[in-house]
């Protein structure tokens, strides 16, 4: 909980950070200006010389594949703009404060995520996040954080229990979507800083908002970092609300990684009986795993094929209902000794499923 303790004052200025990285990238493109408030001069882009420098491929022309909306040059300010706040400890409120590796912040999660920012970027592996879907019966942030608790209670509206105040996002707003968008945003930037390098986000949506959050995660965090759209079942009984007759009973789970190209699930432990290894293959213990089909050769005719041992000539033929993977997958089953091979060609061969 030290951490915690440690964080105070003033949060980056992550425009500032942005700045710092290029002209390390590129020094030879850097210039000063001086702010007209201020009067102070500082470091800055000359982007006529970035432009030279990296080649400006989008320079002149209008179509272009991109996400936008009205605010969104308003969202990005928000994630970058820093904060005078702090997290303060409330240790009379919480349980074994010196022991305990869990916590609990109360506030709006944009400043939390800020402050956070601080001293876990790189930290966290797994963010799990369930935002307001938008559904015209929720309720969304207003982000207008120049005003004060008083200030926004004096208006009409709801808020939260820290005294924020919360708008209502109707489908008659002419910025409906925009909105949702904008609230997003922000926060899903500052939630990957906080990923580590092999971290996991997932993020709960329905239907009002799922496209447009899939095309927000792939700009933020890329589309080659995307690993699945999970369906979840959310209902079992039928709704009879909907105006189409059309009862939807699931949402959905997004799922983006920092590494796609490593394992995010370990999946269950195996069960050491299940596993055996009996010719003490180098790659560990393995399970014996059917692989006749379930398709007929009219319904399915790349599965149905002659299969050959290539080491012993043997030919297993084909089962009535086809082999379980093309021929195609077969071959790369047996170049990586995943065959176990019955002595009689009336045997049937068994694939070695090896875990991970």
């Amino acid at each position: 909980m030290s951490d915690i303790e440690k964080i105070h004052g003033i949060t980056p200025d992550l425009t500032k950070e942005n700045v710092d990285r290029l002209l390390a990238l590129f020094p030879d493109v850097a210039t000063e200006i001086t702010d007209p408030k201020t009067g102070r001069t500082e470091r800055a882009v000359d982007f006529d010389a970035l432009k030279e420098r990296i080649g400006d491929v989008a320079e002149g022309n209008r179509e272009r594949y991109q996400f936008t909306w009205p605010g969104k040059r308003e969202a990005k300010r928000l994630a970058r703009e820093p904060i005078a706040k702090t997290l303060r400890p409330v240790k009379e409120r919480s349980k074994d404060w010196d022991t305990t590796k869990n916590l609990y912040i109360e506030g709006d999660n944009l400043d939390a995520l800020k402050l956070l920012r601080e001293n876990y970027a790189g930290k966290v592996k797994l963010i799990y996040i369930d935002p307001p879907y938008n559904t015209g019966h929720d309720f969304i942030y207003k982000d207008n954080f120049g005003k004060t608790v008083a200030a926004a209670k004096s208006e009409s509206g709801d808020y939260d229990d820290e005294g924020g105040q919360l708008v209502a996002n109707p489908e008659s707003n002419g910025r409906f979507h925009s909105d949702w968008c904008s609230m997003i945003y922000p926060r899903l930037l500052l939630a990957r800083d906080l990923l580590t390098n092999d971290g996991v986000i997932l993020i709960s949506v329905d239907d009002h908002e799922a496209v447009n959050l899939k095309k927000i995660c792939d700009e933020i965090f890329g589309s080659e970092s995307f690993c699945a759209q999970l369906v979840w079942k959310s209902r079992q009984n039928k709704d009879n609300r909907s105006v189409t007759g059309v009862s939807i009973d699931h949402e959905y789970v997004l799922m983006y990684s920092k590494s796609p190209d490593k394992r995010v699930f370990r999946g269950a432990d195996r069960l050491e009986d299940a596993y055996q290894n009996p010719d003490n293959d180098p790659r560990g213990p393995w399970q014996s795993a059917n692989m006749v089909g379930l398709a007929t050769e009219d319904a399915r005719p790349n599965l149905h094929y002659d299969l050959i041992n290539p080491k012993t000539g043997i030919n297993y033929g084909k089962p009535e209902k086809g082999w379980r993977y093309d021929q195609r997958t077969m071959n790369r089953l047996i170049k990586d000794d995943k065959i176990i091979w019955p002595s009689s060609p009336e045997g049937r061969p068994r694939r070695k499923k090896i875990p991970f």
